[in-house]
């Protein structure tokens, strides 16, 4: 490679394979080549080399990929991963290097906070919005999580752009045939699969986008149950998307306004979807109200939680502090000088003009010279601050020490010598993090050893009484739980809402946390809550769909017949969520399919209500009846008529179930499928014998509520099996009057035709 200047490594060029050090760190790896972290000799610069198959290189992809690169060169961006040239000899490209992986990754390894989430889609959308205004607009047609990688703070950069070519497809089955061999069956709009002539426009994208959103909010792959890909192309031309109701529960308010965004990408027809450039706006108002700080959760004046803050540093001491540019002070050494010469970085000078008055005025935030020397991360400057007087302990208004900005920072140095010159490592800030508390959120196993080394109480609480060892078992640090347990003598020890450290592990998956804790002492049956009434670690993990998790709890003691305060067992929480495989294994040891919870549902319904088939064909093999009765008098087939799981339906008629059950309304499956429209259904029952004249408390027919929803196709099956028109409801009215009433003229003229 050619000598370049400082500013060169911003143009695109050709490498050589020796312009990198020999020590490639192989980071990724996929279907079309290897991704490899490199070091480039000349600078010393970190790159991501991208090499491309054998297979690829025998294609037009790599020479596409050489020929797109120079022009993706030029597309700068925030939130774009940048190109910086190819390198012929792998073949390769050579590109910015993002520390953090995929989004894709990061999904199914942590639990993001809700502003998180938010900030991620609002990112997200920026870029494709950036990539869409550009002249002519650079279609992406490959979004998904692994495209999205992050950066050093979890901030989002969109790869892989502009590598699809539409016009390089025969026909919309190629097109479709190769995304699915790269695993995007999900991301591909409706429109695709009618096999229309027209090339995707930039509602292509949108569609993808919207299926990225629904990941991201839920931490769930779309589609899990559909086995092939005709499967998902069926569910998506029919005008089927992944659920809703996998939502957490905990979302907040604001996630109905993110839903109605997804809903609206997501719309079958492509003119319907909005473009980027007016989604922008509304995903950016959403992130400003879930807004993350700038520091670490434990800055909150307002509620604690503990998910993951994914903001290691704090950047409070900036957050609080203006620099003007035309200093209003002629004193060479002023309080704004100092104080700027840190946050330029300018050390050496400012270790030659700070001065003892400095260190011991009050700075915005009640933060002392100290704090901002430490998050400067320059060892010098902070023994030069110490020596001239500055307090190791001093606390800011919300509580921070100069200790606990150095462990934000992971400036190990810089705590190891706070603490010598005396630092308290157990002095709290306002919501009682101790520093040790702040390390061990963020995995920070050399902090956490510096600092017990230092008398640092491992058992110390902050106020919901959390200790480290609860926030290292949730976020998944196995080092740092390993380096706490031994110096706790209770491994049980809960927080104030009842959660003990193996609950957390257990919720979260962190299967090497659950097994320490285990090997200590910790308690399987331990009942979650305040009140000691909530679930047990089995039916955390049970829930969240930890198979591993489970199997480890029930060879470790956990009891799999324990319910929680509302009658649900394990087999119940795997149940509702569709974890197939660990009812299974309850199942094969011996648990109840048909108990019955609080309000008298077994497992069974649970699994037809939130409409997993495969869980319910397994359940129906181990219940005593398929028609079991729970509250309202319904049936397993009574709730999957109501909500529309036209899945289930099928697969318990199937197995038998009885389609003239009535609840305690006289309803049966029939009247619920017509009422909810539910064609499909209604068909199935139909097939299977139901009574199509069957009368409810109000005397009203499947036929009366179709009529009265106006559901045509509904009316005519009805009509075609056996339906009377003359039947009339509690009120006097027959079908056809019920249609006349609600104006649903087309009812009318079937109900006149047949």
């Amino acid at each position: 490679m050619e000598p370049i200047d400082c500013g060169d490594l911003e143009k695109f060029r050709h490498f050589l394979k020796d312009d990198f050090e020999p020590d490639w760190i192989k980071v990724a790896e996929g279907q079309y080549g290897k991704v490899y972290k490199v070091k480039l000799k000349l600078w010393r610069e970190t790159f991501a080399m991208k090499c491309f198959s054998e297979a690829v290189c025998g294609t037009n992809v790599y020479r596409r990929m050489t020929e797109e690169a120079s022009k993706m060169e030029k597309v700068k961006f925030k939130y774009i991963v940048s190109f910086y040239g190819v390198c012929s000899e792998t073949p390769a490209v050579v590109m910015e290097y993002m520390p953090n992986g995929s989004l894709d990754g990061l999904l199914q390894s942590h639990t993001l906070m809700w502003p998180k989430k938010f900030q991620m889609i609002h990112e997200i959308t920026m870029g494709m919005n950036f990539l869409h205004t550009m002249k002519p607009a650079l279609l992406h047609l490959n979004l998904k999580p692994a495209n999205i990688l992050l950066d050093d703070h979890l901030h989002v950069k969109i790869s892989d752009f502009g590598l699809i070519k539409w016009e390089e497809y025969s026909n919309s089955m190629e097109f479709i045939e190769h995304l699915s061999s790269r695993g995007n069956i999900s991301y591909i709009a409706p429109e695709i699969f009618t096999q229309s002539p027209d090339a995707p426009g930039t509602k292509y994208d949108v569609y993808s986008f919207a299926i990225v959103i629904w990941e991201v909010l839920t931490q769930k792959k779309p589609y899990p149950g559909a086995n092939n890909i005709m499967t998902v192309i069926m569910k998506v031309s029919s005008g089927k998307r992944p659920s809703v109701e996998k939502i957490p529960d905990d979302k907040p308010q604001e996630c109905d306004d993110m839903i109605d965004i997804m809903q609206k990408c997501w719309q079958q027809e492509a003119t319907s979807r909005p473009p980027f450039s007016e989604t922008v706006a509304e995903t950016e108002a959403l992130s400003e109200v879930l807004k993350i700080p700038d520091v670490i959760r434990a800055c909150r004046e307002n509620e604690m939680t503990h998910k993951l803050a994914y903001t290691t540093k704090s950047s409070c001491l900036k957050s609080e502090t203006k620099h003007e540019s035309n200093s209003v002070s002629g004193d060479e050494n002023s309080h704004d000088d100092v104080t700027t010469l840190l946050s330029k970085k300018n050390f050496e000078s400012f270790r030659g003009i700070v001065k003892k008055d400095n260190v011991l005025t009050a700075y915005p935030g009640n933060n002392s010279l100290l704090h901002y020397t430490v998050a400067s991360g320059d060892l010098e400057s902070v023994k030069k601050v110490i020596e001239l007087g500055g307090v190791v302990d001093a606390q800011s208004s919300r509580g921070y020490t100069p200790l606990i900005v150095g462990v934000l920072y992971k400036s190990h140095e810089i705590c190891s010598l706070l603490l010598k010159c005396g630092a308290n490592p157990n002095l709290g800030d306002s919501d009682c993090w101790t520093a040790l508390h702040f390390a061990s959120q963020n995995g920070d196993e050399r902090m956490v050893r510096l600092l017990l080394d230092r008398t640092a109480e491992p058992d110390s609480k902050e106020k919901e009484g959390w200790m480290p060892l609860h926030l290292a078992a949730q976020n998944g640090h196995e080092n740092v739980v390993r380096v706490l347990l031994p110096r706790l003598s209770n491994a049980d020890q809960p927080t104030a809402d009842g959660r003990t450290a193996l609950h957390l592990a257990a919720r979260h998956g962190h299967l090497g946390i659950v097994q320490l804790l285990l090997r200590r002492g910790a308690n399987p049956n331990h009942p979650e809550g305040s009140d000691g009434r909530d679930g047990t670690p089995l039916h955390l993990a049970a829930a969240e769909g930890h198979f591993r998790v489970a199997r480890l709890l029930i060879s470790s003691g956990a009891d799999i017949s324990l319910v929680d305060n509302k009658g649900y067992s394990a087999v119940h929480w795997a149940a509702v969520k569709g974890h197939t495989s660990i009812c299974r294994l309850l199942l094969g040891k011996g648990a109840q399919a048909d108990l019955k919870t609080v309000q008298g549902w077994t497992p069974l319904h649970l699994a037809a209500l939130k409409g997993h088939p495969s869980t319910v064909l397994l359940l129906e093999e181990h219940v005593d009846s398929l028609n079991v009765q729970g509250a309202s008098g319904w049936t397993p087939l009574h709730l999957a008529c109501y909500h529309g799981r036209e899945e289930v339906v099928s697969v318990l008629l199937t197995a038998g179930a009885d389609p003239n059950v009535v609840d305690d309304r006289g309803w049966t499956p029939l009247h619920l499928a017509s009422n909810g429209g539910s064609f499909p259904s209604v068909l199935q029952l139909i097939a299977h014998n139901a009574n199509v004249n069957g009368q409810n408390v109000r005397l009203a027919t499947p036929l009366h509520l179709a009529a009265a929803n106006g559901s045509a196709p509904i009316v005519q099956a009805l009509l075609l099996n056996g339906a009377r028109k003359d039947m009339l409801d509690a009120s006097g009215f027959t079908a056809k009057a019920l249609a006349q009433k609600t104006q649903k003229k087309e009812v009318m003229q079937l109900l006149d035709s047949q």
